[in-house]
This record gives structure tokens, sequence and C-alpha cells, in this order.
């Protein structure tokens, strides 16, 4: 794949391309070191098969620029994100997260975990790889860094931990990265880390590391079976990503999670901001109001929530995907520090989780439902026709306001695809919903 098809398949969370040789690895990280300007670089990889190899290649890269490396070896995403926050540097870390293991790519960051998206610095470096990469007047090194330890303390400076209770967790790491950080915080914690799948194998032998997937689920929820833990969770291949299971074996929607946390983080900082994307449920602006915090729409994706969030001063962010961002995590999401933070709420409030959620659910949610469409222009405006009383914004795609129920219909950025999540009062009403819309884009504009 040549650079313009890396870029061109890049995902709103970095570059994820099916292909990519070490000869371009080098070339792209010689170009973010010059992008970059900065005398250090700290580079992670995951457990993919070619990610040693790609991350020596981007590591030579930077170094014939003239750029130092901090090498932290296999890491989290979020730890990559620690370094840049806590040593003040950009950073990179090869992964491709949830996808298949052929796929690998990168994620970059600037100092203090700064995003680097489509809009704020991907065209650039994707201009300097095309151009070749530049000697540096002398050639950098490479060192290798441990910070687990470090990146473990920054976690535990978010919650307290004499504040947890004896819970028991069953943990699905896909055989990602989270495997390498979990024992480490668990070894600080009262709670039973129940583990499955926490040995990284770039192979993903077990089931891939899409935990959004139902069918990426099944192994824990057999073992929650098993087990009765007061928590489930199970992470994507680099850990940045959370998604939980309750004490009854009922997953939770990420809208859900995020009203939680953010009345955790409310009863701590009364008035405060809270972000989410515009595809979370209605109930988490309307649970933060009633907390008497301040809810701003985004939206979805990593680098238009963090500056959002550096706008506002906001002290946590999610989205319905299962991206948890908080202020004292420089910004930056981590599907531990929101496991973390979901085990001190269940150990304060004392109630299972089966039965805290339910405040947070008053209407019902189609879930993402993608439909093939190759005019996705065309449809979208013939949908939107179809409406013509509705509210509508095209702060991201297109939403549909009908007062009592809503959707959102998003083209894909690697696909010709339109995504529908919609939302409404009950099951019924959802069904009605979807019916009608999924009608008009069958029909086509």
């Amino acid at each position: 794949m040549d650079l313009d098809g890396i870029f061109k398949a890049y995902d709103v969370r970095g570059v994820y391309p099916s292909q990519i040789n070490e000869a371009t690895a080098r070339r792209i990280g010689c170009a973010f070191a010059y992008f970059a300007a900065a005398e250090r670089i700290a580079v992670g990889r995951d457990c993919r098969l070619s990610s040693p190899g790609i991350a020596s290649a981007v590591i030579d890269g930077i170094t014939a620029a003239g750029v130092n490396v901090l090498d932290l070896g296999e890491i989290t995403t979020d730890a990559l994100y620690y370094a840049s926050g806590s040593m003040d540097v950009p950073g990179l870390v090869v992964t491709a997260s949830h996808n298949p293991p052929e796929y690998n790519g990168l994620k970059f960051c600037l100092p203090g975990a700064a995003p680097v998206g489509e809009d704020t610095g991907l065209r650039e470096i994707e201009q300097a790889a095309a151009e070749g990469c530049r000697s540096g007047a002398s050639v950098g090194s490479a060192d290798a860094v441990d910070i687990l330890g470090g990146y473990v303390d920054h976690l535990f400076g978010v919650v307290d931990v004499d504040a947890f209770a004896s819970l028991a967790v069953a943990a699905d790491g896909g055989n990602g990265m989270a495997g390498i950080a979990l024992p480490a915080v668990f070894e600080r914690l009262p709670a039973r880390l129940i583990g499955l799948y926490l040995e990284p194998d770039g192979t993903f032998p077990n089931h891939p590391a899409d935990p959004l997937r139902p069918e990426n689920l099944e192994d824990l929820l057999t073992l929650m079976s098993a087990e009765r833990p007061d928590l489930g969770v199970a992470f994507d291949g680099d850990a940045d990503r959370a998604f939980f299971i309750d004490d009854a074996g009922v997953p939770l929607p990420g809208s859900t999670t995020t009203a939680i946390i953010a009345d955790w983080f409310l009863q701590r900082e009364p008035g405060a901001t809270i972000v989410h994307n515009l595809i979370c449920s209605k109930a988490v602006p309307e649970r933060v109001v009633a907390a008497g915090g301040t809810p701003v729409r985004t939206r979805v994706g990593h680098s238009f929530i963090k500056q959002v969030m550096k706008e506002t001063g906001a002290v946590f962010g999610g989205e319905h995907s299962g991206h948890y961002y908080f202020r004292d995590n420089f910004r930056a999401d981590s599907g531990i520090l929101a496991m973390l933070v979901l085990l001190q709420v269940l150990s304060e409030d004392g109630r299972p989780l089966s039965q805290l959620r339910i405040a947070y659910e008053p209407y019902a949610g189609s879930g993402e439902i993608n439909f093939d469409v190759e005019d996705q222009a065309g449809t979208t405006a013939a949908v939107a026709a179809a409406f013509p009383e509705a509210a509508i914004d095209h702060l991201d795609g297109m939403t549909v306001d009908l007062g009592d129920r809503w959707f959102n219909l998003r083209p894909s950025n690697t696909e010709p695809k339109l995504r529908l999540n919609a939302e409404a009062p009950d099951a019924a009403a959802i069904d009605e919903l979807v019916g009608a819309v999924a009608s008009i884009i069958e029909e086509g504009p």
C-alpha cells in the first residue's frame, strides 16, 4: 500500500492501514520526527507479529533525523500517552487496536499527549514522508525505558485505593496489551482479578480483540456465569478502550458507563464540564445537568474530544464506543483507568452494578447499524428530506432530532457505508424509527 493509500485508510483514532512495510514505516518515523520538532520521541508497540519490525523501522527513521528515541517496548496505548504527558515528549505507538492480526498502523501524539489527527498533523506527516527521509546533522540514540511502574502510580493518582472494596473482576485481555498492565494494577488493589486471555499474543488465537462485537464477549460471559464476579471488563487490542458487563451478565452501553463516571466526577467537582460525543444517549447530558454539571457535545473521535476538553477544562469525556477520557490523564483515553473509576463507584455505592445502572438508562438504543451505500451524500439528503419537521444538525454526519426520539447517520471514513445510531423511549419506538430510516436508505436517492 502506498503512502496515499495508508493515510486515506486512517481511522479517527490513528493510521490503521491493512499493510505497512518497514521501509514505509521508516519514512513515516522520519517525517514525524521533523513534524514534532523535538529532541526526544517516545515509541511503543503492541504485540502483533509485525510490530517489532515496524517499530524498529520507525525508530531507525526517527534517529536518522537526528532525534533521540525513548524505546518503551510493548505497552498499552494509554501508557504511551502517560509517557508523553509525564515526560512532555511526542510519542507514537505501533498498533492497529481492535483490527485483525494482519493489520498494523500508528497512533501519534505531541508533547502532553496532545492528539494528532487529520486536521492536526496527519496530512503534514504524510507529505513529509512522501518526500523521503532527510538525514539529520547527527544520528540520534535509542534507549530502552521501563515506564510500567510510573504508569501504574499515575493511575492510582486519579482514584483512591483506600476506598476500594474486596470486589471480584473478570477481565478479558483479548491476548492484547491489557495483560501487560493488569497484574501490576491488581497487585495494588483489594479486588480480585479473574483473568482471561491475558497473555499477549499477536495472532489473537482466542477471538479478535474487538469488544464491541457481541461474539467476542462469549468467553467472558461464560467465565462470569461460572465465577459470578462483581464486574466484567473486555479490552481492545491496545487497551485504550474498555467494555463493561454487570454482575448479572448484561453489557453496559458506552453511554451508561459515561453517565456513571460523569456522576462520580461531579460529586467531587460540582459544576464541572463533561464532554460526550453526539452518539451518546440523551441520558448523558440529562444526568450531567441533574448533577449540576455542564455537558458539552462533540464530534466522534479522540482528536475532537481532547481538543474540546482542553478548550473547556472538562474533567471527563466519554464516547459510545468505550473510549473514556480523563483531564488528570492528560485528557487521554484509558480503558484501565475507566475500570478503576467504575470499581471505586461500586465500592462507594455498595449496590451491584445491575441495580446501580437502572437510573442511567431511561431510553432504548439501536446500537450501531451499518448500511452498504455508494452514494452516501445523496442517501443522507434523501433521509433528511423525509423528516421535514425535525431539527437537523450536521456537526458529525447528520443528527435528526424528533423530540422524543433521534438518530444520527454518519458516513464511514474508510468504507462505502452509512452508520446509523438511534434512540427512542422504548424498544417498539426504536424498531419503528430504524425501520423508517432503513427503508429510505435501501430505496436510495
